[in-house]
């Protein structure tokens, strides 16, 4: 997905071993994931896609004049909250250590590579613990992949 910000710049899915960017994107408020090689457009992550970034993953400052702050993370897992709020930034990562950062506040020229996407099972998202589903929807998802 890519946050309501981004709808009107260009945009593409995600596919594993995209090699991407974090960047602002012009005319809009809003920074995202652009492929290194194409950075005008958006590249939309799926709720469950894994993320590895080069470094450990840094912040924009909450005022410009501090430095930026380190995660001190490299692997990250893509996720959306507050989606009950239609005019809030919804992108985020969330870290092993269970921080979450919004995608709009990374510091800008970072790079990663999409390691995994989330499981799909004939259109059907397999809902992950870490994304509000709990163990109890990716089991049954399992019984009915299984019992095909």
């Amino acid at each position: 997905m890519c946050d309501y910000s981004l709808h009107h710049v260009a945009s593409r899915p995600a596919k594993v071993g995209d090699k991407l960017v974090t960047t602002k994107f012009v005319n809009t408020p809003t920074g995202g994931f652009a492929a290194v090689d194409n950075p005008n457009v958006a590249v939309c992550l799926r709720p469950g896609t894994e993320l590895a970034f080069e470094h450990d993953v840094e912040c924009e400052p909450m005022l410009g004049i501090l430095p930026s702050r380190k995660i001190g993370q490299r692997l990250a897992r893509f996720r959306q909250i507050n989606v009950e709020q239609p005019c809030v930034h919804h992108d985020a990562l969330e870290f092993p250590d269970g921080k979450i950062v919004l995608v709009t506040r990374l510091r800008e020229g970072q790079q990663a590579a999409v390691l995994q996407m989330p499981a799909a099972i004939r259109g059907e998202r397999v809902v992950a613990a870490a994304s509000g589903g709990g163990e109890r929807a990716l089991e049954t998802a399992l019984e009915r992949l299984l019992s095909r």
